[in-house]
């Protein structure tokens, strides 16, 4: 099989001077964006108690090197506590948001459904709205109703901040959506509960993890919301135990619990690209 080039044979040398130059500048600004968060891997094996390189790091000495950082995330109280939190706010919400958009989307994907722009956009707003502004709101709101400093505001306020990443990826999903298998699930005569989770859920399946992957990262790396609604120590996140830990004692344990944040993050989004891959097959793309 003949290779096919990216420039056609009759690319003018401008045209062949832009194809290069247009490459070399997306790596630039691919290494301007990715280089801060390059840097703080190696700083996190640091023998030392510094944020910066040392002498012995630069020249690859092995006793410039070591775990301790990580050793300590995994053998403090404080992180062990915002751990915990972290897991279980992330799952808690993360359920909530998903089964909670995944309801609008289907409703908002329905053609006679009456001002749908509009109820998209409430739906949405969490994302829109300056995030501290939803964190001001929310603590007034807690404050009348008891829930500060309890696990479940956490969690009910992490579910706000999920649920409209759940709702644009549903909707998207459901766009090549074929709705005519309902009605026919419904002719055969499905029940509307068998009609969802045999015909529905199935093709939009991919929407709906994507969905729920992007709620689990926002609560997982959400900090606002928690400085407004988690003052006890016993309810810090692992973001919220890394603002405490910059502002009370610099300690590369930040750099470390960083890096493994950034293995995790990268983890959710090839499995979200899959899914989409997954998804764009079904639909026939």
């Amino acid at each position: 099989m003949a290779k096919v080039s990216s420039l056609p044979p009759y690319a003018t040398p401008a045209e062949r001077a832009w194809y290069y130059a247009f490459r070399i500048i997306c790596a630039a600004v691919f290494l301007f964006l990715i280089m801060p968060i390059l840097v703080i891997i190696p700083l996190s094996f640091n023998a030392t108690p510094y944020f910066t390189f040392t002498e012995g790091m630069l020249a690859l000495e092995a006793e410039a090197f070591s775990l301790r950082w990580y050793e300590n995330f995994l053998t403090d109280d404080r992180w062990l506590t915002s751990i915990e939190n972290s897991v279980i706010v992330g799952i808690l919400s993360t359920l909530l948001a998903t089964v909670l958009g995944t309801l609008a989307a289907l409703g908002l994907s329905r053609e006679k459904m009456p001002q749908r722009t509009f109820i998209m956009g409430i739906l949405i707003s969490p994302m829109i709205v300056p995030l501290i502004i939803t964190a001001a709101g929310i603590y007034f709101f807690y404050s009348s109703v008891q829930l500060t400093d309890s696990l479940l505001g956490l969690v009910l306020a992490h579910t706000a901040l999920g649920t409209p990443f759940v709702v644009i990826t549903v909707t998207a999903t459901l766009i090549g959506f074929d709705k005519a298998l309902p009605r026919a699930g419904a002719m055969c005569g499905a029940p509307p509960v068998t009609v969802f989770f045999k015909i529905i859920l199935p093709l939009i399946l991919p929407g709906v993890i994507s969905g729920a992957l992007f709620a689990f990262v926002t609560s997982f790396d959400e900090v606002v919301v928690v400085l407004f609604v988690a003052s006890s120590p016993e309810q810090y996140t692992i973001p919220r135990q890394m603002w405490s830990g910059i502002r009370e004692q610099i300690s590369p344990t930040i750099l470390a619990v960083a890096t493994l944040l950034i293995g995790v993050s990268i983890l959710l989004m090839t499995t979200i690209e899959l899914l989409r891959r997954r998804s764009e097959k079904l639909r026939g793309l």
